[in-house]
């Protein structure tokens, strides 16, 4: 018999629930700043620890979920990991060109 690992997707808002001033709340933080920069240049979901971050292992989980919760990126469980990806498609269908514009400027 095949156990099957379940995959949950972690509580975001849908579409329609992403706000402006969340999303820029969430992006105007000098580490979730450089955490979705470097999300942004993968293809595919990554695991949570494999973008190197300044902080504690404590206040990166903080970072992602107010990312997270602002709608910026997704997440979702696989077994002890958690894999985070950019939620660009629904970023650029609310706010076209906010993340390019966002991503794009000097640092």
């Amino acid at each position: 018999m095949h156990t099957v690992e379940r995959q949950a997707e972690l509580p975001q808002p849908a579409r329609e629930e992403i706000r402006i001033e969340q999303v820029l709340a969430a992006l105007g933080d000098p580490v979730r700043l450089l955490y979705v920069r470097e999300l942004a240049k993968q293809t595919d979901g990554v695991a949570c620890g494999t973008i190197p971050l300044p902080v504690t292992k404590s206040t990166r989980t903080h970072h992602l979920r107010i990312l997270r919760e602002a709608g910026v990126i997704s997440m979702r469980a696989e077994g002890t990991r958690r894999i985070a990806w950019l939620r660009r498609d629904d970023l650029d269908a609310l706010y076209p060109g906010l993340l390019d514009g966002i991503l794009g400027a000097r640092h």
